[in-house]
């Protein structure tokens, strides 16, 4: 499959407002594409439609404030798009949300509220614009997992639940797509600096101020650039990259699973404990450590590890 072409082809990138999908946007435009932004925060997509704009001013650009929990509403869209855009050269299923709490402490509509956002809303966008994609030689689709779709910590079931259903659902896609020349990329971010756990809900059995010290010691794994992200995830789409790991943080836990898919979940614990503290040990394993042992939080450099 020849490189991929951004110069002149439209992206649809969901999530735009923050973090990855806000970098995504700046650095789709410095590459000359034509950009359709999706986010549920309208105050947030208009800055970044704004500073896109001041910065390339030559860029088709439409924007798209929906919720995309909402199943009705993310048909809409889709729509729209379809008719406004009949060739979408790329797709990036970006957005994404977090719950915090055991499966035990979190409520039936919490759990599917994430499944929804995570992974019912890729398939949904992908299923309605795949012909956008047919129609525009040398497309890519991009679907964003996570390192919790390659190890599932406890705490954190709804949130790999569904990032493993995007997993599974890109690699088979990946294979029913290939002789149509139509490129597939699962990607893997580590501890990216994003707004997800600012934004992450707490399940409805979880003691507010447990979940909160837990999110406070969660952001300091989150170190790499959302810039940087970007990057890594774009020269996986020119090369045409069916996986992509961004991080030490994520390649290294690629490795312990593959030579420990049973017992990686004992080092994992220790190394986020001693990483980032008693509390996200709570939240990773939903038991408190040892009383003796209270090992001093310091935050950590996560350098992306990728070549340029």
């Amino acid at each position: 499959m020849r490189r991929f072409v951004f110069t002149g082809g439209t992206a649809v990138v969901t999530g735009a407002a923050s973090g990855i999908g806000e970098a995504l946007a700046h650095s789709l435009a410095r590459r000359g594409s034509d950009l359709v932004l999706i986010d549920r925060d309208a105050g947030r997509l208009d800055a970044v439609v704004a500073a896109v704009r001041a910065a390339y001013p030559d860029r088709q650009l439409t924007a798209h404030v929906v919720d995309l929990a909402d199943a009705a509403a993310t048909a809409r869209v889709a729509e729209e798009i379809r008719q406004r855009h009949p060739a979408v050269r790329l797709l990036v299923n970006n957005a994404g949300v977090a719950l915090g709490g055991r499966f035990d402490q979190v409520s039936l509509d919490e759990f599917s509220w994430v499944v929804d956002v995570n992974f019912r809303a890729v398939v949904q966008l992908t299923h309605a614009l795949l012909p956008t994609l047919r129609a525009e030689p040398g497309a890519h689709l991009v679907n964003i997992s996570s390192l919790f779709g390659i190890i599932a910590p406890a705490g954190q079931t709804a949130y790999s639940a569904s990032k493993f259903a995007v997993r599974g659902f890109t690699e088979a896609l990946r294979q029913e797509l290939a002789g149509e020349g139509i490129g597939v990329t699962c990607v893997h971010p580590g501890g990216i600096r994003t707004r997800i756990a600012q934004n992450a809900r707490v399940g409805a059995g979880v003691p507010a101020g447990e979940f909160e010290t837990g999110r406070r010691q969660f952001e300091r794994l989150l170190t790499i650039d959302p810039a940087t992200a970007a990057e890594v995830i774009l020269r996986g789409v020119y090369r045409r990259r069916g996986r992509v790991l961004i991080g030490w943080s994520a390649k290294l836990p690629d490795l312990l699973a593959r030579a420990a898919p049973v017992s990686y979940q004992r080092v994992l614990a220790f190394g986020l404990n001693r990483i980032a503290g008693e509390s996200t040990r709570r939240l990773t394993t939903g038991r408190p450590a040892p009383a003796q042992r209270q090992p001093e939080a310091t935050p950590g450099a996560d350098p992306a590890g990728e070549p340029a």
